[in-house]
């Protein structure tokens, strides 16, 4: 029940973020096509360093199996989701940012906070896996897929900032390198600023719609059902059954964070590539909104089940 009521409070905190983008948009304090230079700087600035600092922790055996059962958890997650949604593409007719939105999660901006309040500042380690996962996917999968585009350009993808971070991240993990203070309280303050600006972009992104009209469309309610619950559930069966295996003696709570970050809200980031890539920005902004008000009652809910079920 302390994890429902601490999870309910910063999805409602996130959502007073939204309103603050919206509110600043409204007031004319910038235009909603302002939020295009922030995006920019949230993807190439802020997400790399929260990659790479995020790896700043002690290296021990028993941290290392635990990063590998929660790495081959997200990519088990992962594998669900695109097949699911690859399977559902054609019957229900859905266009590239529903099907992004559907595959990705809003797992960094969320779940970090959350795993450190309930569980422990030591288990945001494990949220590492799932990000390690989707930094990977959606700086391949996700540009070709928001992008609009079967182009493979790899020496472009490796050298993208995200990925570049993740090697190097990892690599001082495995190395025992632990960077000056003074750089890491950098990384850790740009880093930071990932939640809340995220949110903020996306209030800012739906400034200039009406609300009247993002409330009374019908696709990303369905798109909200697929993301929210139906996805989990599954999820919650599966990752149940594992848990109850003994394959590591904290695999109970080391999955519940990969779960935490698969039964997330649709993905910032899918607006923000959306903004880069001159794809349909709004409408990922009305999924993720509409993902976020709903979630306060499903992630809750989600959880509960598997912990019935574990």
């Amino acid at each position: 029940m302390e994890l429902s009521i601490l999870l309910a409070g910063q999805i409602i905190t996130m959502f007073l973020y939204v309103a603050a983008g919206y509110a600043s948009v409204k007031a004319g304090l910038f235009k909603s096509e302002d939020s295009k230079v922030l995006s920019n700087m949230m993807v190439y600035i802020c997400s790399p360093c929260m990659i790479i600092y995020s790896f700043q922790i002690e290296l021990s055996k028993d941290k290392i199996q635990g990063l590998l059962l929660a790495i081959a958890a997200a990519v088990l997650v992962h594998a669900l989701f695109i097949i699911g949604t690859a399977l559902l593409r054609r019957p229900l007719n859905l266009n590239r940012i529903e099907r992004a939105s559907l595959i990705y999660t809003n797992a960094g901006n969320l779940v970090i906070p959350l795993v450190g309040a309930v569980l422990g500042i030591e288990w945001v380690f494990y949220t590492n896996a799932f990000n390690i996962v989707q930094t990977m996917l959606i700086w391949t999968h996700g540009i070709s897929l928001i992008g609009n585009t079967e182009e493979k350009d790899y020496l472009k993808i490796l050298m993208n900032p995200n990925i570049i971070a993740t090697i190097a991240g990892f690599f001082f993990f495995a190395a025992r390198i632990h960077i000056p203070e003074i750089v890491g309280n950098c990384l850790e303050g740009l880093g930071t600023m990932i939640g809340t600006a995220g949110m903020f972009v996306i209030g800012m992104v739906i400034g200039n719609m009406d609300l009247k009209w993002v409330f009374t469309r019908k696709r990303p309610y369905f798109v909200c059902f697929i993301r929210l619950i139906l996805f989990p559930a599954v999820t919650a069966v599966i990752f149940a059954v594992i848990a109850r295996m003994g394959i590591h003696k904290d695999a109970k709570q080391i999955l519940l964070v990969v779960f935490l970050a698969s039964s997330s809200t649709a993905a910032a980031m899918v607006t923000q590539l959306a903004q880069i890539y001159d794809a349909d920005a709004k409408y990922a902004s009305v999924i993720n909104v509409m993902s976020i008000i709903f979630c306060i009652i499903t992630m809750p809910l989600m959880v509960m089940l598997y912990d019935m079920l574990a």
